[in-house]
């Protein structure tokens, strides 16, 4: 079963968000099993961005993510980076598909919401940044035979 790291970013918990992209994610069938609101540091930042690093939005991004709260969550599902990428919608919100997560509720790049980890190594390696193995919980949802395969 796939896992990715989700964020709610600064904007989604300042507008009150976190329930909304919550929601559109369960009922896409993915299972949360891991999530926290941290403030995140300028040197997890860099860590997690660090790929930005040396690119002209490179100290924007870090002031954005480190400016307020953000909900870090893992969810789980068959295809769920994918599942979840499609559900964010396009990182610039203008351009994204009606229906989408970013398309509904941004405006600006800058303030995009949400992120969603872009594949299948970047997703371990974004989780093991904020969540500890103890931390994930593996549980058994009664609608899981109905989601599955």
């Amino acid at each position: 079963m796939e896992r990715t790291l989700v964020i709610c970013k600064p904007d989604a918990v300042q507008r009150g968000l976190i329930g909304e992209v919550i929601s559109r994610l369960e009922r896409r069938g993915l299972k949360l099993v891991g999530m926290k609101l941290i403030a995140i540091s300028q040197e997890l930042a860099h860590q997690h961005y660090g790929v930005h690093e040396g690119k002209p939005f490179f100290e924007n991004l870090i002031r954005y993510i480190t400016s307020a709260p953000v909900v870090v969550m893992v969810w789980q599902g068959p295809g769920a980076i994918a599942l979840v990428r499609r559900t964010m919608g396009s990182t610039n919100p203008q351009e994204a598909a009606p229906g989408t997560i970013r398309a509904d509720f941004g405006l600006y790049i800058e303030r995009n919401l949400i992120h969603g980890s872009d594949g299948p190594e970047t997703a371990e390696a974004e989780i093991k940044l904020y969540f500890t193995p103890e931390e994930l919980v593996d549980w058994e949802r009664s609608t899981d035979r109905w989601i599955s395969r």
